[in-house]
């Protein structure tokens, strides 16, 4: 018994040690023909990155020349019972991949005559119009299909939601959760799911068919897309065969509630098998057409598949629906999207007549998405990486790419906007002549190879700033994000400006609190205004000190919900920064009174007000700037 085990252990290393040579050997597209190989290499990729990122269940289904070569489930449906992903059959969330459908979906309209690309889209529209923010500018189906209508992003509080009853007609929920226009249609890329799921009101209005009934009948059922389905809950054939969401906490996976997107269906409500993506991806292929169903005709797939809008003519950009991007030198078409328990990508290669759909598990998934696509890449389409010269006299005009770009793809007038905090890109030049562009966790460095373009010095992702007429960089695009731009941010929308001053007046609140501890018997034996005016001191020191530790608390608690509904915990804690106005303006009453009646003893005394009352304004400043202040959020 001890042999056989010895055995079995010495063939499974052997096994695994194959599929590790396997991603890192020299392939080509073409022994993709080849079942071994393709499976080999996929193995060896996908189940050590689901291990290492804690990925529960993968699914990948990979076609060429027509046909399905392979499909294959990792992980489990059902971890509980036990249940294997089988690529055929395991439905997964594909996310914003679902636009996709809604884009084929309006130019069917297109083709009947019943919508222009470059009409206004409010005569399409029934119930409700788009505020006419720029006059004489509309939004139309193409702003809509290239990202570049221009509407602000929002998701808190009503984008996935849990709670069946407050699903509503898409009408209702386009009217109710309008989001305001930031830039003029045209001139700035920044996704919108809202101006996507607008697309699919429209195919409503137009169709006379509800939005999930009409994809199903012209387009899975026309396809033969058995195992698709936009309806939220899920038909209980379909529901049966649905991977379970699943979050790795605390050192195991707990499972999640399945994400209603139904007010937002046309960008992102979608379910699916991998198998059933990539017929999706072959009709598009073959110019709108699979095993005879035809979808789209094949100029209006060419249309779709050429590209609308770039920044850039250097750099990849936005077709119609689709978004271009390069990878080795090669030019590919797709599309991403991500669930808060998905992460998925349809990618379609019209050289070399391949497709492929993948998607993973947990918030691993991501990155194991991300891992899978760069190894697949670099292995069947191998490019010599060329190492990047940075020109000797690029420290002249370095100074003026530094500074923090924040994505356009974000909130401005409602409580999405304090997002801003926490993410975008930092740009600093290097001694070597470079750039770095830190973006999260991923650090890189730029060398200058043309006017305001640059690429990575390993040769690979380009990236390229904008500039005004005056001479000023004004924002960035970074490669392979076609469909979002940023701005260059002002001081004061930095995170290191907000954080610094948020840490220095809770250090001066603080000792406020502990001036009032150790000398208790002072405070005491004051009187009148001077009195008063060492409370309003103590008063906003206290309740800012008492708003930031709660807000910190009861983010803790909620934050995860954050984007489903506003929990009632947070509503209650949104009015302490209205009391910290009150007691910040209240304060500044007084403070001016210190210096005006010269009370206190000594002008360092009358100094410290002051202090304390600089830090009560920027506090004010701080929530009404990044909407905390009052109730700003949709819900």
């Amino acid at each position: 018994m001890s042999f056989l085990r010895i055995l079995m252990a010495v063939m499974i290393s052997c096994f695994m040690s194959l599929y590790v040579s396997m991603t890192a050997m020299a392939l080509e597209i073409s022994d993709l023909d080849n079942p071994k190989i393709t499976e080999a290499f996929v193995d060896g990729l996908v189940l050590p990155l689901m291990k290492n990122h804690n990925s529960p269940s993968g699914t990948v289904a990979i076609t060429k020349g027509g046909k399905l070569i392979f499909a294959k489930g990792y992980g489990f449906q059902d971890i509980e019972n036990n249940i294997p992903v089988d690529a055929a059959k395991t439905l997964f969330r594909p996310g914003s991949v679902s636009k996709l459908f809604t884009y084929v979906a309006v130019m069917q309209m297109v083709e009947q005559g019943k919508l222009d690309l470059d009409a206004d889209v409010n005569q399409y529209l029934k119930t409700f119009q788009i505020k006419d923010t720029y006059p004489g500018q509309p939004v139309t189906m193409r702003h809509i299909m290239t990202h570049t209508a221009g509407f602000e992003d929002g998701a808190v509080g009503y984008l996935i939601i849990e709670d069946l009853s407050r699903i509503m007609p898409l009408a209702d929920s386009m009217k109710r959760y309008q989001l305001e226009r930031v830039n003029p249609p045209g001139a700035q890329t920044a996704y919108s799911n809202y101006a996507v799921a607008l697309a699919g009101l429209i195919v409503e209005n137009l169709s006379g068919m509800e939005f999930t009934n009409y994809i199903q009948k012209n387009i899975f059922d026309v396809l033969g897309m058995k195992s698709s389905s936009f309806k939220e809950p899920l038909p209980e054939h379909l529901n049966k065969n649905m991977a379970y969401a699943y979050a790795y906490e605390g050192g195991k996976y707990v499972e999640k509630p399945f994400e209603i997107i139904s007010n937002f269906s046309p960008a992102g409500a979608q379910s699916a098998t991998a198998t059933d993506m990539t017929i999706f991806s072959q009709a598009i292929l073959n110019g709108g057409v699979f095993n005879g169903g035809r979808i789209l005709k094949e100029e209006t797939v060419k249309q779709m598949l050429t590209r609308n809008f770039s920044h850039d003519d250097r750099m990849m950009g936005m077709a119609l629906g689709f978004y271009e991007t390069e990878k080795n030198g090669l030019r590919f078409v797709g599309h991403g999207g991500s669930t808060s328990y998905f992460h998925s990508e349809l990618v379609i290669d019209q050289q070399n007549d391949l497709t492929f759909f993948i998607s993973f598990g947990s918030k691993g998934g991501s990155s194991v998405r991300s891992a899978f696509k760069t190894a697949f890449y670099d292995a069947f389409y191998p490019q010599e990486k060329m190492k990047i010269t940075p020109p000797s006299d690029f420290s002249v005009r370095a100074g003026k790419y530094a500074g923090n770009y924040l994505f356009w793809r974000s909130g401005f007038s409602k409580l999405d906007k304090v997002m801003k905090l926490f993410g975008g890109v930092s740009v600093q030049p290097t001694a070597e002549n470079t750039l770095i562009v830190v973006l999260g966790d991923n650090a890189s460095q730029y060398a200058e190879i043309d006017d305001n373009f640059f690429q990575k010095i390993d040769g690979t992702g380009k990236l390229s700033f904008q500039e005004n007429d005056r001479g000023e960089i004004t924002g960035l695009v970074l490669d392979g994000m076609p469909f979002t731009s940023t701005f260059k941010a002002p001081f004061y929308y930095t995170g290191n400006f907000n954080f610094a001053f948020l840490g220095l007046s809770m250090v001066v609140f603080l000792g406020v609190l502990l001036r009032l501890a150790y000398q208790w018997s002072a405070f005491k034996s004051l009187t009148g205004t001077n009195k008063k005016a060492a409370k309003a001191a103590i008063m906003v020191a206290a309740t800012n000190i008492l708003t930031i530790v709660t807000g910190g608390i009861v983010m803790t608690i909620v934050g995860s919900q954050m984007f489903s509904e506003i929990p009632l915990l947070f509503k209650v804690w949104l009015i302490l920064p209205i009391i910290v106005t009150l007691a910040g303006l209240y304060n500044l009453y007084y403070a001016v009174l210190v210096w005006k009646d010269s009370l206190c003893r000594g002008r360092w005394a009358r100094i410290r007000y002051s202090i304390v009352a600089g830090c009560g304004l920027f506090m004010i400043w701080f929530y009404s700037f990044w909407n905390i202040l009052g109730f700003q959020y949709m819900a």
